[in-house]
């Protein structure tokens, strides 16, 4: 299986993704005015600027993001400190770096201990790259050299990565993994994997949890009271992409099993993953889906870690391109934010949900539009607050975007 030609249709596919929405409903009253409440945040982020992400521990809030000038990527940080973005820190730069709107770095705070990724190129071919680690630990002043989360050699693509922290001071990590499409096995696929990485920098419990996943749709993971969990797009052999779920229990590894069979039939990859929170065995999932042609915005809830879920909350507007996020407020509420299409017009939107299947008036955040480059807007809950970022795409160039939001407007 050639990498190149497979995962070029899958990210066109992804800029297409139901372009043909509703068009006749008059672009005033799509863009409305944005929710009352909102609150910009002014952040340190430059001009060229994009692909933000924000980690939320319920103490301490980070944002990271990548700057790019001329041919140097730049991954920085900034932390939330008594309603105010610090000044940026460097973590790594490079001119060897895949930049890409829909596969972008992430970063996670432990007890002190920092980690972030990037992902760099391997081989002149495009979807060929691999993803590095950078660790600071809560002792050191500065960031370790990066180093490579796979053992493998191949020149694929590995990326769409997920980092929480884990026990003690370490991160629970997963991926998406190509090292089995570098085979001629037509029938190889890409795979999902999971690891460990620990304060000191070594990588453990290196272990494949499916063989046969989508290509390039983000994945999830989330720390119930049983252990971690991995949610992800999955692939059967006859392309039914339904979003999955394997369980750490009793020190091993379940085997994968739909949250909820949507039986979504699709040719190639929507670049539209899950995302998922946790407190205790509350575990909340967001995900898009189009199967019969109708494209939503779903949500699930489960009180046992996973095992069992809620049938699913339908929360869009009725347009949805998803790009979504989730944050749980408490055990018996969640956010859930996406983007809502109309055209080429767009809008991040967010609605509160309950266990129970209430839903609340969704709430516009910002206007924006269908264009990749805005990427996938972040959503997190500190305090009191929920966080937005995004990227913006104006006057022919990127840069990123913060605002917060009162709980109680919900």
């Amino acid at each position: 299986m050639k990498v190149f030609p497979k995962l070029l249709f899958c990210f066109s596919l992804g800029l297409m993704m139901f372009s043909c929405k509703d068009t006749s409903q008059d672009k005033d009253n799509f863009r409305q005015k944005i929710a009352e409440g909102i609150i910009a945040l002014p952040n340190p982020a430059k001009d060229s600027s994009s692909l933000p992400y924000l980690f939320s521990n319920r103490e301490k809030l980070f944002l990271s993001w990548v700057t790019k000038e001329d041919s140097i990527a730049t991954l920085n940080y900034s932390e939330l400190t008594e309603g105010k973005w610090t000044a940026p820190e460097e973590i790594a730069s490079g001119s060897d770096w895949f930049v890409n709107w829909a596969d972008f770095p992430g970063i996670a705070e432990n007890n002190g201990n920092l980690l972030t990724h990037f992902l760099r190129k391997s081989d002149t071919a495009y979807f060929a790259y691999d993803v590095f680690l950078n660790l600071k630990n809560e002792s050191e002043d500065q960031w370790r050299e990066p180093f490579k989360l796979h053992n493998d050699t191949t020149k694929t693509e590995h990326g769409f990565v997920s980092i929480i922290p884990f026990e003690e001071d370490s991160f629970f990590i997963t991926w998406l993994d190509g090292r089995d499409t570098a085979s001629k096995d037509e029938t190889k696929a890409m795979n999902i994997r999971a690891a460990v990485v620990t304060s000191a920098g070594e990588i453990l419990d290196d272990t494949l949890l499916d063989t046969r996943t989508c290509d390039c749709c983000h994945t999830a993971a989330a720390l119930t009271g049983n252990g971690p969990v991995v949610i992800y797009r999955d692939r059967t052999e006859t392309e039914v992409r339904d979003i999955s779920i394997v369980r750490f229990i009793d020190g091993n590894w379940t085997e994968p099993k739909p949250i909820h069979n949507d039986n979504w039939e699709i040719k190639g990859c929507p670049v539209n993953g899950p995302k998922a929170a946790a407190i205790e065995n509350t575990l909340v999932i967001a995900w898009f889906t189009a199967a019969e042609n109708i494209p939503k915005v779903n949500v699930v809830f489960s009180g046992d870690g996973g095992e069992i879920f809620s049938e699913p909350i339908r929360v869009d507007n009725g347009n949805p391109i998803g790009k979504v996020d989730v944050s749980l407020i408490d055990k018996d509420n969640a956010l859930v934010s996406w983007v809502e299409g109309s055209g080429s017009d767009a809008q991040i939107k967010v609605v509160k949900v309950t266990s129970k299947g209430e839903k609340s008036e969704p709430l516009a955040v910002s206007n924006s539009t269908d264009a990749r480059a805005n990427g996938f807007p972040q959503m997190e809950i500190l305090g009191k607050n929920v966080y937005f970022a995004w990227t913006v795409e104006e006057n022919g160039g990127l840069h990123v975007e913060t605002s917060f939001l009162p709980l109680k407007n919900f």
